[in-house]
């Protein structure tokens, strides 16, 4: 088999995906931008508004007198439901712990949603109008906390100058959550989510893998928006909006408005860690940005603005399970991004869970058994390119005696090309390849079909939260983190290695050259990688080099020529 063809196949593939997604991203529906948190809702209109509505100005209007209602001391509720320990403060009744239960740290314990800060409201606390600090998100308000039907209900209420306020949380038995607020206050309020989800290292903020999104449901389909690039606020209408969230690779949270929602206003900002965690700074205009600045990580703030007094949401936390977001009818599922190829993905990620649902309990050895089942799957494709490739390089020596027969003709006298000389060239050789059947582009075609399967299963490896904390063998105790000791990835290169001895290489030198250095630059690509995609890969690596050993015993390529060139063989 001509390798050469497979990995030129591949970097192709490789390069036209990651150009289309550079250069053409999914394009955003038009927003109005302000710069920074504070002034996302500085505009007197948007095109995102909904129909007939108006961003609200933040101005002070005086309550009248009201009999004071608040606690004297702050306190923690803690409900459990099937999937999370949840702990609320009343202290701006907001959501200060949200911990899965099965979804553990690499330490132990359970994987928390609600990220540390140093200072600001935490999930669903009171942010003014335009994203800022809010008198009642101090507040202590007096909890009442009541089950019916299997939901438990927390009320948090306040009454003082600095508003009248209801805040209900209902945590419901299928894992959904509502919020439910009704207010007056002086000050026009809004809700904050994030920023961001979970606590993460330096480490995961910089890996490429550990993608953190404001993603949102609108018209049909999902919307990312990078925090790295986008450098304003974005506020989206809630007309015909189906939710907002915040995600990174694996996990994501969502607000599914129900009533009262004017728009959401994803606003950029810095992270800077601090002893007690996270302190956020509005990012500053590009020009700006200090140089320091610029290195910082950034993630979202979430901000929802209601149109009056009453917003009522609902919310999920969670995994990015495919099936169990699917089971809600908000179109949840489309936070899980499985890429261009997300039609031939699901597939492969559902049979994926098949196999370790049944009788397959490693998914180590599931990715092993999947991708030797597609490799089975693509068989008839790979033979018939093998066959073509052989043939092809059967006709290498005869290739080769027409160009060296033309080569003096290529160029003129004063060294110009000569265009006829290489048209004639090109008709002989093509003239050559009819003659003996063989069709220069059977053995790339092939392979180019099998690329978006192999992308696909690439796009499963890499997102799905399955992998995350499963082992597989010895060292290898999580898919979803790289090798530890990058044994993984050098016994891949090794197989890289092995494959090119084993492939007979004719043809230019500088070529040959470039494919011989093709496994360093794989080897050096996948250190970093993910240990379930190396095993992909290298799994995919030692079942080629079985197959190309087959090729090799019961069909050499002497052989091979011989039976493909009858031509060829008179001439013998």
């Amino acid at each position: 088999m001509d390798y050469r063809r497979l990995f030129l196949a591949a970097l192709l593939s490789f390069g036209f995906l990651f150009a289309w997604e550079k250069f053409f991203p999914s394009a955003p529906p038009a927003t109005t931008a302000a710069a920074g948190p504070e002034a996302a809702a500085a505009a007197s209109s948007s095109p995102k508004a909904p129909a007939g509505g108006a961003t609200r100005v933040e101005v002070a209007t005086p309550l009248a007198p009201v009999e004071p209602l608040a606690d004297t001391e702050e306190r923690k509720i803690k409900i459990e439901t099937r999937d999370a320990s949840v702990e609320l403060s009343n202290r701006g009744a907001e959501i200060t712990s949200y911990v899965l239960k099965n979804h553990q740290l690499s330490k132990g314990g359970g994987l928390e949603l609600v990220r540390r800060r140093v200072r600001g409201a935490y999930p669903y606390g009171f942010v003014g109008a335009r994203g800022g600090d809010h008198p009642l998100a101090q507040k202590l308000f007096v909890v009442e906390r009541s089950e019916k039907e299997g939901a438990e209900r927390i009320k948090f209420t306040f009454r003082g100058p600095e508003g009248v306020v209801e805040k209900d949380f209902t945590f419901r038995p299928d894992g959904l959550f509502d919020v439910a607020v009704s207010g007056r206050s002086p000050r026009p309020w809004s809700l904050v989510v994030g920023p961001g989800l979970r606590d993460l290292t330096k480490d995961e903020y910089e890996s490429r893998f550990e993608r953190r999104t404001g993603i949102y449901f609108a018209a049909g389909a999902a919307e990312d928006l990078d925090p790295k690039s986008t450098a304003e606020s974005v506020e989206i209408g809630a007309t015909g909006a189906g939710w907002f969230g915040l995600g990174d690779q694996y996990f994501f949270a969502a607000a599914i408005p129900r009533e009262g929602l004017e728009k959401a206003t994803y606003a950029p900002v810095l992270l800077t860690q601090g002893e007690g965690g996270v302190e956020t700074t509005p990012l500053p205009k590009k020009d700006d940005l200090r140089p320091d600045q610029k290195k910082l990580p950034r993630d979202f703030l979430l901000v929802l603005t209601p149109k009056a007094e009453r917003l009522e949401i609902s919310s999920y936390w969670g995994a990015k399970e495919y099936d169990r977001l699917a089971s809600f009818p908000f179109h949840l599922e489309k936070a899980v991004r499985l890429g261009t190829f997300g039609f031939l993905a699901l597939p492969l990620l559902k049979g994926l869970q098949w196999l370790h649902a049944n009788g397959i309990p490693n998914y180590g050895w599931a990715i092993v058994l999947m991708t030797t089942l597609l490799k089975l799957v693509l068989l008839p494709l790979t033979h018939k390119s093998t066959l073509s490739m052989r043939k092809m390089q059967g006709l290498n020596p005869r290739v080769q005696a027409l160009r060296e027969k033309w080569r003096p003709k290529m160029r003129d006298k004063q060294g110009r090309p000569n265009l006829e000389a290489q048209r004639k060239m090109n008709e002989e050789v093509m003239a050559l390849y009819k003659s003996e059947g063989v069709n220069p582009a059977g053995g790339c075609l092939p392979l180019l079909l099998q690329m978006p399967i192999f992308f696909a299963f690439y796009q499963v490896l890499s997102s799905a939260v399955e992998l995350r904390n499963a082992p597989w063998i010895a060292w290898i105790q999580d898919l979803s983190a790289r090798d530890p000791y990058f044994v993984l990835p050098l016994v891949m290169g090794a197989t890289q290695v092995l494959q090119m001895r084993m492939t007979p290489m004719g043809g230019d030198p500088i070529q040959r050259r470039l494919f011989q250095l093709m496994p360093i630059f794989m080897t050096v690509l996948f250190l970093n990688f993910p240990s379930g995609l190396v095993l992909y890969w290298l799994t995919n690596n030692v079942l080629t080099i079985i197959q190309q050993a087959a090729y090799n015993k019961f069909a050499p390529l002497e052989e091979a020529e011989a039976t493909s060139t009858p031509s060829r063989r008179k001439e013998k």
